[in-house]
């Protein structure tokens, strides 16, 4: 079982953070969601969402990925902050899985995880950064080596499944995605 740490900002998209969350607790992982800080996290769409912890609390643990939701100002708020740059460098280091969806790609590109890597990101996002040597791709979900990035809530879907079968494999993708009666 895989250790993924789901860190949740203010104004975050909420539907991409539940579907990582769901999908991923439904494959058997183990999911750790983390607030910026102490208590409830509004969601973009004034959802709040239950952090499990702190982001201080799970600081120095291990986990196997961190999957980033996207949603504005949820992306910039973890891109302002330097435990989440510090966390994706230490877990990509460790050969983990750095993903991000909508605008939070941004965050990956500038921790420096982007490099010489093929990513997407909510139309926008990406295309004004001095990215160097990203390829940008129109895909839905892009997975090149142990990063994986994503569009936006409408393809959360497939990067909740994408980040199942990386974990986990594609039986086990397969055997989540039969459970939601695509």
């Amino acid at each position: 079982m895989a250790r993924i740490l789901v860190p949740l900002a203010h104004g975050c998209e909420e539907l991409e953070a539940v579907t990582i969350i769901d999908l991923l607790r439904r494959a058997g992982q183990e999911v750790v969601t983390a607030g910026l800080e102490p208590g409830p996290v509004t969601a973009s769409r004034g959802v709040v969402l239950q952090p499990d912890v702190t982001l201080d609390e799970v600081l120095e643990q291990p986990f196997d990925m961190v999957a980033l939701p996207g949603g504005l100002p949820g992306a910039d708020h973890l891109d302002r902050d330097p435990r989440i740059h510090a966390l994706l460098e230490r877990v990509a280091s460790h050969q983990g899985f750095t993903a991000a969806i909508c605008a939070a790609p941004k965050v990956l590109a500038n921790a420096g995880l982007l490099n010489g890597r093929q990513a997407t990101a909510y139309p926008g996002v990406l295309e004004g950064m001095q990215l160097g040597d990203v390829q940008l791709a129109a895909s839905a979900v892009v997975r090149d080596g142990q990063v994986i990035t994503s569009r936006g809530p409408g393809t959360a879907m497939d990067f909740a499944l994408t980040l199942v079968e990386a974990l986990a494999g594609r039986e086990k993708r397969d055997e989540v995605e039969a459970g939601l009666a695509r």
